[in-house]
C-alpha cells in the first residue's frame, strides 16, 4: 500500500519513518492521503472580488454553492469565487468534515448550528453565519447518516 502525506514539516520525517518501518510506502501520487487531525486539510484555489487568486484553507469554509457555471465559496473571511466545478471541489474535501446537501450546496459540518425538519423529507439548516440552507430529498438519507439522526 502506498499513501501520500499531507502533514506539517515538524512531523513529516518521524511519521514517514514509522510508516515505512511498518511496510507502508510514501508516494506523492498515491490515492490515499494521511493528514493531521487539526490540519486545515486541502486548500482551494479561489479568486477574491478584485480577481486576485489565492489559496483558501478548507477549515475556513462555511459552505459552497454553485449556480450555473459559477461557484461561490462562503468562508469566515468573505465570499470567494471558486475556480473548479462543484463536483471537483466535493472530491477534494474531507468527507468527514463536509457534506453535499443538494445538487448545488456543500456545507461544513462544524458550521451547522441548527437542523430543523421540514415537510416532504427535507431539513432546513442554519449555518454559523446565519444562512439558511435546504437539504433536499435526494440528500436526506445521506444527511441523516452523516449527522447520526
Amino acid at each position: 500500500m502506498k499513501i501520500r502525506l499531507k502533514i506539517s514539516k515538524a512531523h513529516y520525517e518521524s511519521v514517514r519513518q514509522e510508516l515505512e518501518t511498518a511496510g507502508i510506502g510514501i508516494e506523492d501520487t498515491a490515492p490515499y492521503v494521511l493528514t493531521e487531525a487539526d490540519s486545515p486539510g486541502v486548500f482551494l484555489d479561489v479568486r477574491t472580488a478584485e480577481g486576485e487568486r489565492m489559496k483558501l484553507a478548507a477549515n475556513e469554509i462555511v459552505f459552497i454553492e454553485s449556480y450555473g457555471h459559477n461557484v461561490d465559496v462562503h468562508a469566515k473571511s468573505g465570499v470567494f469565487a471558486g475556480s473548479d466545478p462543484l463536483y471537483r471541489i466535493a472530491a477534494e474535501l474531507d468527507p468527514d468534515r463536509f457534506i453535499r446537501v443538494s445538487n448545488s450546496v456543500i456545507v461544513a459540518r462544524k458550521h451547522v448550528k441548527k437542523i430543523r425538519p421540514s415537510l416532504s423529507m427535507k431539513f432546513v439548516l442554519t449555518l454559523s453565519d446565519g444562512t439558511l440552507v435546504d437539504v433536499t430529498r435526494s440528500y436526506y438519507g445521506a444527511f441523516r447518516e452523516f449527522f447520526h439522526i
